[in-house]
């Protein structure tokens, strides 16, 4: 009995994996992007020059459509970036 559970779960395991599958190539053929949202690290040289100009960091956020969580981590002085 628990060998046909086994054999059961697996199929239904296999089935589940085809179908996220095929959701995400409809996806793409749609257009939509899968996977982590792209990286906003290019905004850097931006978000320093408006720094240098002295707008604050919730201007600098709205400004370029940011978060100010990701202006702060740009303006940290002590990171070291390999942008």
């Amino acid at each position: 009995m628990a060998g046909l559970l086994a054999i059961f779960a697996q199929f239904e395991r296999e089935i589940l994996r085809e179908r996220v599958k095929a959701g995400i190539a409809q996806a793409r053929r749609h257009g939509k992007r899968h996977g982590r949202p792209p990286s906003v690290a290019h905004r850097v040289p931006d978000v320093q020059r408006l720094a240098t100009a002295g707008l604050s960091q919730s201007a600098i956020a709205r400004q370029l459509g940011l978060s100010r969580t990701s202006v702060r981590r740009f303006l940290r002085p002590s990171l070291t970036r390999d942008v």
